[in-house]
């Protein structure tokens, strides 16, 4: 799996990849995000460092996010998908250098087990995590990221059905 990151680059957007975990029993992996409050769930995702491919940046952010890089790659989402950040939290994070974010989402399968999975990080992203059924995430994830995530489900259905 190998993405042209600089072809795909969009004005004004960080470019990034999504990580849409599946366990054994077709579930995804959500986590439930430390620095917001309330219940701001989402899948792993964040930025591609130069010169790593789609699946070498989402191994690192698996690794950097929920403790753990175990799982093999199903599919690389065939386009990339954009998402305009609301103005105050892109501000917060990134100081208006981005209006949202370009992600290539990949789907993932989890090959360990759930012990492997860890929040206790130096830099935690999330406060908490659970195995979700993909159809369900319309009614976890943040109104602005829910177009993508649907999308994704979508193009990963025949993966768990």
């Amino acid at each position: 799996m190998t993405c042209d990151v600089t072809r795909e680059a969009k004005a004004g957007y960080r470019l990034c990849v999504g990580i849409f975990l599946l366990d054994g029993a077709g579930r995804v992996f959500v986590g439930q995000r430390h620095d917001v409050p309330g219940e701001a769930w989402q899948m792993p995702q964040g930025g591609i460092d130069p010169g790593e491919t789609a699946i070498e940046a989402g191994l690192r952010e698996m690794k950097e996010e929920i403790g753990t890089d175990r799982a093999e790659p199903l599919q690389e989402s065939g386009v990339w998908r954009s998402y305009d950040l609301p103005t105050e939290i892109g501000r917060r994070i990134w100081r208006g250098r981005y209006k949202g974010q370009t992600q290539k989402w990949l789907a993932l399968r989890f090959l360990g087990e759930d012990k492997d999975i860890r929040l206790d990080l130096p830099q935690p992203e999330f406060r908490a995590w659970r195995w979700t059924d993909p159809e369900g995430l319309r009614g976890l994830v943040v109104p602005f990221k829910r177009d993508v995530y649907l999308s994704v489900v979508d193009e990963f259905r025949h993966l768990w059905a």
